[in-house]
């Protein structure tokens, strides 16, 4: 361990071998943390909060805050899990849980840019990319090799399906299906083709994705049609994901498609 003399590490708190804390943190007292992690300068983690392997916590942040939520009562005992090998810049916030027994999530190879805030409850999976000043309110969802732009905004309960691309300075209190470019206020652009051919998606799994997207948004069916005709077709597992998205939407639904992009390889 190297703890710089003028941080702060409270009794009861693990660190692991070869964990770096810098000049300044405070690490309280329920804190754990993984080996070869590094927290840099300036950096309070307090309450229940559990970090893996390999990370690094960039100065300022602070992780295991109080949840914004006014229903929160001091004695709920929740906390923030923070999985191996993510990269967490300058100044984030995360949150922890609003309720008892409950965590906010992050899970492996992550890269949180300056000033990202997760609020309480939220869950991110593996390989997203969030970048500068994006803001998540509680309960938020993000699967696994999403991007997300500068500045963008979600609102609490939605989920953001696999390998989207959200574009900077965007708004969202709908959910997005995966495999999707979304922009603006709520809307769906097109399918990342871009992004699916990066991920070794298959000639006949984009088929079936595009098919899946036309069904949805320009069959002229509503979303309940829709789902009950995809039922008769045999997609195969990446479709079927795009369809189930949809099928589970919360309770605002799925971000539409803006008027005139009906290409679903249109990009923006």
């Amino acid at each position: 361990m190297n703890i710089h003399p003028t941080a702060i590490v409270e009794s009861g708190a693990q660190i692991s071998d070869e964990v770096q804390v810098g000049a300044y943190s405070i690490i309280g007292p329920e804190v754990r943390i993984g080996v070869r992690t590094t927290i840099e300068s300036h950096v309070v983690i307090e309450g229940t909060v559990e970090i893996g392997s390999d990370n690094v916590i960039g100065h300022g942040s602070v992780i295991g805050g109080l949840p914004q939520d006014l229903s929160y009562k001091s004695e709920t005992h929740s906390g923030v899990r923070i999985g191996n090998s993510n990269k967490i810049r300058e100044h984030c916030t995360i949150h922890r849980g609003t309720s008892d027994g409950s965590f906010t999530t992050i899970g492996d190879r992550n890269f949180l840019m300056v000033g990202v805030h997760l609020g309480h409850n939220c869950a991110i999976a593996n390989e997203v990319i969030i970048a500068n000043n994006c803001l998540l309110a509680g309960y938020v969802e993000i699967h696994d090799h999403a991007f997300i732009g500068g500045g963008t905004t979600f609102h609490q309960h939605m989920r953001v399906g696999r390998l989207v691309m959200a574009q900077g300075s965007s708004a969202f209190g709908k959910d997005i299906p995966p495999f999707v470019i979304a922009a603006e206020r709520n809307y769906v652009f097109g399918l990342n083709v871009v992004g699916l051919r990066r991920a070794g998606f298959s000639a006949k799994d984009r088929d079936e994705i595009k098919a899946a997207f036309k069904l949805v948004y320009t069959s002229g069916l509503n979303i309940t049609q829709a789902i009950e005709e995809a039922a008769t077709i045999k997609f195969a597992a990446a479709a079927r994901e795009f369809i189930d998205f949809v099928a589970h939407a919360k309770e605002r639904g799925v971000c539409p498609l803006k008027r005139g992009a009906d290409d679903p390889e249109m990009s923006i």
